[in-house]
């Protein structure tokens, strides 16, 4: 068995997404498992090479785990020849320059999303990816989940039958910080800085719905600010600019709607933080991260409305559990491993750089709608 290393900048490891999920579960959980198995008698040894800002932080991550480099020059790290692969986990405003300077080096890209604050910019960034030859992938974590790989198997063995409509809920509370210390950082409430519901969550609908259920054609969004005064990681007042809610109409290549609310000021009462239910005319499945429970037609209830008396059946036990009938691995490793693959190997990939960029046109046109009050066409992408 040959050994073969791949080297991978790895910018904004220090930030909580990048820390925990492609750091420590994905590339440290590769290496702890002896590496990539390519099937041809090698075997891809991931080797991060962190980079940030901060260099306390970054010499902190590199002691814990056992890593040798660490770098607050991204010019430096992307002109180094043994560097195959730049990862992305800034904070949004940051990204595209990085990604830019990423291409012209001639490394393989793999980012977080949104890949730029705006259509033009993720299109271009495509473009110039594309046109360089190199390989490039954007996280669609959400994809790999259990639940909705479940949903996905379900959907391919054509359980729905013609699909009429797809709920979403997504949130939770995000404490202000003032009695309470807030669980997200206070960029993400400030426009200024690249924050807002919008655009962090409707790149993932976007993803989601066109890879199970078909293309969005158009979107009608109500996006506002439930919350409009917050406290940072000082415990300083500041006016929250970016929404924190969005109530989002979608349709679909197909004739299904898509109906998903997206909020950070919503308590929850789901079986999990996401969850979407399906409906369809021969059945209906309710999927969350790791679960997915169904209903077919023929042991659908048939219930009576009745508001004189209370409830007497037990709705939620007359769904059927969807096994898992195999292993399930971290989605974002997974996702690592296929996009290692694509690098190494050549295998298709298919959730690239203009994958990227439909989630920022539905971001872009989700906000256009919401601040015009009117439902959008959102025209299919090419380079």
């Amino acid at each position: 068995m040959t050994v073969r290393t791949v080297r991978i900048a790895m910018n904004g490891v220090t930030g909580r997404m990048g820390h925990r999920q492609h750091l420590v579960r994905s590339l440290l959980a590769l290496r702890e498992q002896g590496g990539l198995d390519l099937g041809d008698g090698t075997v891809l040894m991931p080797e991060p090479v962190l980079v940030g800002r901060r260099a306390h932080a970054l010499e902190s991550l590199a002691t814990r785990y056992g890593l040798h480099e660490w770098s607050t020059d991204l010019d430096a790290v992307l002109a180094d020849p043994t560097i195959e692969i730049y990862f992305d986990a800034q904070v949004t405003s940051a990204r595209e320059a990085a990604l830019r300077k990423a291409i012209a080096a001639g490394k393989h890209l793999y980012t977080e999303k949104p890949t730029a604050t705006g259509l033009d910019g993720a299109l271009e960034l495509a473009r110039l990816a594309t046109s360089a030859g190199i390989k490039h992938g954007v996280v669609q974590d959400k994809l790999f989940l259990p639940g909705l790989l479940k949903l996905k198997r379900l959907v391919d063995g054509g359980f729905f039958g013609r699909i009429l409509s797809v709920r979403g809920e997504f949130g939770y509370w995000v404490f202000e910080g003032d009695w309470q210390e807030a669980q997200r950082p206070s960029w993400n409430y400030r426009a200024e800085d690249g924050g807002g519901i919008v655009v962090d969550m409707f790149p993932h609908w976007e993803y989601v719905l066109h890879n199970l259920f078909g293309r969005v054609t158009s979107v009608t969004a109500h996006a506002t600010t439930h919350i409009p005064r917050r406290r940072n990681e000082r415990g300083e007042p500041y006016e929250a600019t970016a929404d924190d809610a969005a109530y989002g109409i979608f349709e679909l290549e197909g004739g299904a709607l898509a109906q998903i609310n997206s909020s950070w000021a919503v308590r929850v009462h789901r079986d999990e933080l996401v969850e979407f239910q399906v409906d369809g005319t021969e059945g209906s499945a309710v999927a969350g991260l790791r679960r997915c429970r169904a209903q077919h037609r023929a042991g659908t209830p048939k219930p009576v409305w009745n508001p004189d008396l209370p409830a007497a059946e037990r709705f939620r036990e007359q769904w059927q559990e969807v096994p898992d009938n195999g292993d399930f691995d971290n989605g974002f490793k997974a996702q690592w491993e296929l996009f290692l693959r694509h690098v190494a190997l050549g295998t298709p990939y298919e959730w690239d750089l203009l994958a990227g960029a439909r989630g920022v046109q539905l971001a872009q046109l989700g906000l256009r709608s919401s601040a015009e009050g009117r439902r959008l066409a959102v025209p299919e992408l090419s380079l």
